[in-house]
């Protein structure tokens, strides 16, 4: 891409110019409702996903590791954000934690779900209540949606 085309992309795409202190380069980011969250706020805000979730369905750190297949110490690792999360790691932790991968990175990038806070949360919870919904009204939402945006692929059910 030349120069004007990366211009033209960050503008299109919202992203800033920013700086972490683990990249010798600058590098590009879309603000959050109060600006760049940094990568390593992030990675906290995962590890404290993961701390909550855990709790909440009753496991302590050794269960887990075990059910993960890695030392206490490792998956502690990932609590203290001392280490960081592959995707396939995301996705074991979400089968064994019983979350939704998509839950997870709400937590560390809301803004990616809606313009404002309260878009974003709304967002979310429709996810929520969509992934508990009996397979029949999932059907029948997908259709509805479909007609009100005016899109013929998501109501004849065609992807």
């Amino acid at each position: 891409m030349a120069d004007k085309d990366d211009d033209a992309y960050r503008v299109k795409r919202g992203l800033v110019e920013t700086t972490e202190p683990d990249f010798e380069r600058p590098l590009w980011r879309k603000p959050s409702f109060d600006g760049v969250v940094s990568l390593d706020d992030m990675d906290k805000a995962l590890s404290e996903f993961l701390g909550t979730t855990r709790r909440k369905v009753g496991l302590n750190r050794e269960q887990l590791a075990e059910l993960l297949g890695i030392s206490a110490q490792v998956y502690g690792r990932y609590e203290r954000a001392e280490s960081k999360l592959n995707v396939t790691r995301l996705v074991h932790l979400s089968e064994i934690l019983g979350f939704a991968p998509i839950e997870m990175i709400y937590a560390a990038a809301p803004h990616l779900f809606g313009k404002t806070p309260k878009e974003s949360e709304n967002r979310i919870r429709l996810m929520r209540l969509m992934s508990r919904m009996r397979p029949e009204a999932v059907d029948s939402l997908l259709t509805l949606v479909g007609e009100l945006s005016g899109d013929n692929e998501v109501s004849s059910g065609v992807s």
